[in-house]
């Protein structure tokens, strides 16, 4: 087991067993920019995606007040995420608004804090991170949320596994369906 994931379980074990606010907030640190980056690239609006990670965090805090059994807490957070995400669109769809990646989204996109700092460090331009963002966005939801997953979140095959509630097989099968998907896209650009 890593460092950061024995880290993990020390704080959640405080979290579980006192209800200790230190923990949670160390939690909150290591997790907060992560839940960001993924809510965001679900619904591509700034604004949204705060209050959604605001509304994460307090759902995972009331989750463990009621002394739940957690096994992963970034797997608590981004279960967690989904569902606030789904309730979002449930909710504008009710109101027959219509969902697609305009001129304002593709600016907002190279304002991320975690753009310009992680990714783009890794990748080295800026505008091709503008690239891979926006195809990631007109990519199909399934190979969109295993893909940004793995490579912008960092998680393990098996963890997205359990975020999604699918087998290993299928997480892998997805995923390199997504990245083939991808690379068509930018090639095309």
């Amino acid at each position: 087991m890593s460092r950061s994931k024995l880290s993990e379980k020390i704080l959640l074990f405080k979290l579980q067993a006192k209800e200790d606010p230190e923990a949670f907030a160390k939690l909150y640190d290591i997790y907060a920019r992560r839940i960001y980056s993924f809510v965001f690239f679900k619904v591509g609006n700034r604004e949204e995606a705060e209050d959604i990670t605001s509304e994460v965090f307090l759902k995972a805090w009331r989750y463990i007040s009621e002394k739940k059994e957690i096994e992963s807490f970034s797997g608590l957070l981004y279960k967690l995420s989904r569902n606030c995400i789904v309730d979002l669109y449930r909710k504008k769809s009710s109101h027959k608004e219509i969902f697609s990646v305009d001129d304002e989204n593709e600016k907002e996109v190279g304002d991320i804090e975690t753009w310009e700092t992680g990714f783009e460090k890794k990748i080295g331009d800026k505008i091709e991170v503008q690239k891979i963002v926006v195809a990631l966005q007109k990519l199909k939801q399934e190979y969109r949320e295993v893909v940004t997953l793995r490579y912008v979140d960092e998680l393990e095959i098996s963890e997205i596994a359990e975020i999604t509630g699918k087998g290993h097989i299928s997480i892998r099968v997805t995923l390199h369906r997504g990245l083939k998907k991808l690379k068509e896209m930018l090639g095309k650009q």
